[in-house]
């Protein structure tokens, strides 16, 4: 069945790259969308053969330079990967996203060379996976200051401190850790990045427990209890790691927004063919309606405003013009839409909407993780106000 986002994507990229979404189209279809249910019952995250079919398909190195074993593609070849995977289920499509985009991007930014050539080939195989370690228990908005510490030792330092909501923590290799170091420095410079290897015996990972949100991507909390490595591990320069964290986020946040917007392609998908399925009243199909079809018609609108502001966006990201504050703003707004219209399209399915193998629901709860994930909406506002209202912010420097 074609796709009602297919419309809008196919003008929108060349060829090449429109072949290789139909094949990630034709992927999620027989591999994935069949287990879903099954996975979803059984509570049980990615199984290692989903994560490995991925790998052979050579989706952990899309993006990476074929210099280290990866693809070669954009940021572009990336979304088209989000938006064909996360139109069955965000929480598969995460896995090499987040492990794309959040673990591998601040090595392909900051890293040295010979960082470079120490792990990309291995991160592009998907024999190893980095994990993004920002978010804390008593810091999420609040980036610039981070719980964990850094304390120098000669020709090293010590870690100490806890990361949580750390997307694919199971399957990490390695965490890229955003530790303060600097606690006198000025806002945005009191902070180191540092590649840890999840494998030392001071590093203890815990899959977080209780989540209702993207059930099949690993969520976990890792404590580092006075780990010790030398200065080789830094990722960037000395106290530039919220630059490092910061830079990275602008592509994350386009992910997340293919996200919202493969939930809500999905959404459209399910109530077009339902509307036309469903009689009621005189044995009428409910899309003659008019409520109805105001819902309906809502959808596709946001559907073919956002794609195209997106890749719009996405090619000002390849190109090196994005700007974050266009970063944070289709975030924001392929949440809010995406959050705004999939329970109206749950209301006009009825009860069915209700059955998990309906699908509506999935994403309903997936749609959440979009508004807060990359940083919440509600903060990622402020930031976007900054070229509106630079008074404003210059005092609250």
């Amino acid at each position: 069945m074609r796709r009602r986002m297919d419309t809008y994507l196919a003008p929108l990229v060349e060829s090449e790259r429109w072949s290789f979404y139909e094949t990630m189209c034709a992927f999620t279809a027989e591999a994935i969308a069949p287990e879903l249910l099954t996975w979803e019952r059984q509570h049980c995250l990615l199984p290692a053969t989903a994560i490995q079919a991925m790998a052979d398909m050579g989706l952990f190195g899309l993006t990476v330079a074929e210099e280290y074993g990866g693809q070669g593609g954009t940021q572009l070849d990336l979304i088209l990967m989000g938006l064909a995977l996360g139109y069955h289920s965000q929480s598969v499509a995460i896995t090499p996203g987040a492990a794309t985009s959040l673990g591998i991007k601040p090595l392909q930014l900051c890293g040295r060379d010979e960082q470079k050539q120490a792990h990309l080939p291995d991160l592009a195989a998907g024999r190893r996976m980095f994990v993004f370690g920002l978010s804390e228990p008593g810091r999420g908005s609040d980036a610039t200051n981070p719980e964990v510490r850094a304390t120098r030792l000669p020709g090293g330092w010590r870690l100490h401190g806890e990361k949580c909501w750390s997307t694919n923590a199971k399957w990490a290799s390695h965490i890229v850790v955003h530790a303060l170091t600097n606690p006198e420095g000025r806002r945005g410079h009191r902070s180191t990045c540092f590649i840890v290897p999840m494998d030392d015996p001071r590093v203890q990972y815990q899959e977080m427990q209780g989540k209702q949100v993207w059930m099949q991507s690993s969520t976990g909390a890792i404590a580092l209890d006075q780990v010790e490595v030398p200065d080789s591990a830094i990722l960037g320069a000395e106290h530039d790691g919220f630059r490092v964290m910061a830079t990275t986020l602008n592509g994350g946040r386009l992910f997340i927004s293919a996200l919202a917007l493969a939930s809500l392609a999905y959404a459209l998908d399910r109530c077009c063919s339902y509307a036309q399925e469903r009689v009621q009243f005189a044995n009428q199909p409910i899309g003659r309606f008019q409520r109805v079809q105001d819902v309906i018609l809502d959808m596709d609108i946001a559907l073919e405003q956002s794609l195209t502001w997106l890749l719009h966006l996405v090619r000002q990201y390849d190109a090196g013009t994005l700007q974050r504050e266009s970063a944070a703003k289709v975030k924001i707004e392929c949440s809010r839409r995406a959050s705004e219209l999939l329970p109206l399209a749950m209301e006009i399915c009825g009860g069915i909407a209700c059955l998990d193998e309906f699908g509506l629901t999935r994403h309903w709860r997936d749609l959440f993780v979009c508004r807060v994930g990359g940083g919440s909406n509600f903060a990622l506002k402020t930031l976007s106000t900054r070229p509106l209202l630079p008074g404003i912010h210059d005092i609250l420097q």
